[in-house]
């Protein structure tokens, strides 16, 4: 996720940022509920199936008395056949190519921003602990997550 963005500097200071090629990867999976602010998440080394399915379950087991509409993309693990969706969860897969319909978007661009730009790290093992920072920061405040994906289209659709 190292991410150059523009920055402010004084006059005549022209900012250097490095910048890392990424060569290693980890996932995280999240959800959101635009309307209360509560987030879930779930750090993995891959994205398959295999760790959907545990995001799912997980998500699931968060929230046992409530069904729940999981807004999924057109990403191979949320797709295959051996997807096994919780009783009390729906997926509702978006049309390919349109990430603005889905909220949880919003907090991947909000990490980019908030952890990620302008840094350079040593290893992976710092950029899971950033990322972790990060998540937590997040699940704490409900009412920033609200008001990041509670946009009123969705809100007045439930």
């Amino acid at each position: 996720m190292s991410d150059a963005r523009a920055c402010w500097a004084p006059m005549p200071i022209r900012p250097l940022v490095s910048k890392a090629l990424v060569r290693e990867y980890t996932y995280v999976y999240g959800a959101v509920t635009p309307a209360d602010g509560a987030l879930e998440w779930m750090v993995a080394p891959t994205m398959n199936t295999i760790d959907m399915n545990a995001f799912a379950k997980h998500v699931s087991k968060r929230h046992p008395e409530e069904f729940i509409v999981m807004v999924v993309d057109g990403a191979p693990s949320h797709r295959s056949r051996q997807l096994d969706v919780p009783a009390n969860m729906k997926l509702l897969r978006l049309p390919p190519y349109s990430p603005e319909l889905n909220p949880a978007e919003l907090l991947w661009d909000e990490m980019r921003e908030k952890a990620f730009a302008n840094r350079v790290f040593d290893s992976m093992g710092a950029v899971i602990e950033q990322a972790l920072g990060e998540l937590v920061r997040l699940e704490n405040d409900p009412a920033f997550l609200r008001s990041l994906t509670g946009w009123s289209w969705i809100l007045e659709s439930s």
